[in-house]
């Protein structure tokens, strides 16, 4: 996985985010196990709750077209501060990627921190249930 180059797709995606309210343009690259890549960024809705993170457009993106197994996600954000998923979308993650998965933080200059899920999800929910046929 080519980090840099992850992080400028991301870049590019936030051009795409929808963020009439927040005016904050957030775009995420995820990278499948396989080496895909998919897309996605923020989209706002005058009803706050309705709106939709970056990451989990892009991680539903690649879930629609059958990939669950993921390497590292870059999300960029449009101010000079690092952009960090938040609280839902770490929770969205961990459903998905282990604890070594890799969360690539960027700000709208191209620099970024290298994170592990683990550090930034310490003790996610992890439901311990049996689904019928598992």
């Amino acid at each position: 996985m080519d980090e840099k180059k992850l992080v400028q797709l991301a870049q590019r995606a936030k051009q795409n985010a929808y963020a009439p309210y927040s005016k904050y343009r957030v775009g995420a690259a995820l990278v499948t196990e396989d080496g895909s890549v998919f897309t996605g960024c923020n989209i706002e809705n005058t009803s706050y709750p309705v709106g939709i993170c970056a990451e989990r457009v892009a991680f539903s993106k690649a879930i629609s077209e059958g990939h669950t197994k993921f390497r590292g996600i870059a999300v960029a954000g449009s101010t000079e501060e690092f952009a960090y998923p938040c609280g839902m979308c770490r929770q969205f993650m961990a459903e998905f990627a282990g604890d070594e998965f890799i969360v690539l933080c960027a700000n709208d200059n191209d620099k970024y921190e290298r994170l592990r899920l683990s550090e930034l999800l310490p003790r996610g929910f992890d439901a311990k249930f049996q689904r019928d046929g598992d």
